[in-house]
């Protein structure tokens, strides 16, 4: 069940694997390449968080995102920095990849190097 941490909405396991089967929000892996070539969410696409401040500005105000990393902390970072910058509607995947029990995809599915990649594939 979801709840709220610092005012960015904290969603679990259940509710992720729901939002996946509607494609309505953008869901966005924030780790390492390394990290999520070993295992992620197949479909989910890659913009590392140390590249979330360059590319932040080009993040539609109009649009849901989830952030996914390891065990939640980082992309809950990632929501509250957005949130900051004026995106919001962000949420934090709680628990991350070490709480996902889904299906898994490996190697260097779908990395973000600018925002425009991210919304040619809706």
């Amino acid at each position: 069940m979801a709840f709220v941490q610092d005012g960015i909405e904290q969603i679990e396991a259940e509710e992720l694997k729901a939002l996946l089967k509607y494609k309505e929000t953008m869901i966005i892996d924030v780790r390492e390449p390394d990290e999520y070539e070993e295992g992620h969410i197949p479909g989910v696409p890659l913009i590392p968080m140390s590249t979330i401040p360059k590319v932040a500005e080009q993040f539609d105000q109009s649009k849901s995102y989830v952030f996914v990393c390891r065990s939640g902390s980082r992309s809950h970072h990632v929501a509250l920095f957005l949130k900051d910058q004026g995106i919001e509607n962000v949420k934090n995947y709680y628990g991350g990849m070490l709480a996902w029990t889904g299906e898994l995809a490996y190697g260097l599915e779908r990395v973000i190097q600018e925002m425009n990649e991210l919304y040619e594939k809706e």
